[in-house]
């Protein structure tokens, strides 16, 4: 695959990921409200996005075949794992733009600009980290 399909592909799944993410949030709000259904909310999309891009990205992006609870338990607690720390590139930018500029569209540049690096990063993470071993074989 092209390094622009590449791009194109991993950018489509994001969107889809982010897309699972709210809806997932909405069906929750849907049925409670409050402080408690708000979170529930967040814990509830976040899997889902998660689920959806792990998914994604094992088959479209890095060509991972592997099948078997153990394969894929171990992959996604590393996937998880390489998702945390980029979303702290992702809250740092978002919340220094904040605390630098206070302004809502310089909160949301930062935003952009954390989630276009942590996505980076997180691609270069999990190609070295989580499907490692597809790298290899297909050297």
């Amino acid at each position: 695959m092209s390094l622009h399909g590449l791009i194109l592909r991993y950018a489509a799944f994001a969107v889809l990921a982010t897309l699972a993410n709210l809806g997932a949030q909405r069906a929750v709000l849907g049925l409670a409200g409050g402080g408690t259904g708000f979170a529930l909310a967040v814990a509830v999309g976040t899997a889902a996005g998660l689920v959806v891009k792990y998914l994604l990205d094992k088959r479209w992006i890095f060509a991972d075949r592997s099948t078997g609870l153990k394969a894929h338990g171990r992959k996604f607690t590393l996937y998880t794992a390489m998702g945390l720390v980029t979303t702290m590139i992702f809250w740092g930018a978002e919340t220094a733009f904040w605390l630098t500029w206070k302004t809502d569209a310089m909160r949301e540049a930062g935003a952009v600009l954390g989630l276009a690096v942590g996505y980076v990063v997180k691609y270069n993470l999990d190609r070295r980290f989580v499907f490692a071993d597809v790298a290899r074989a297909a050297a």
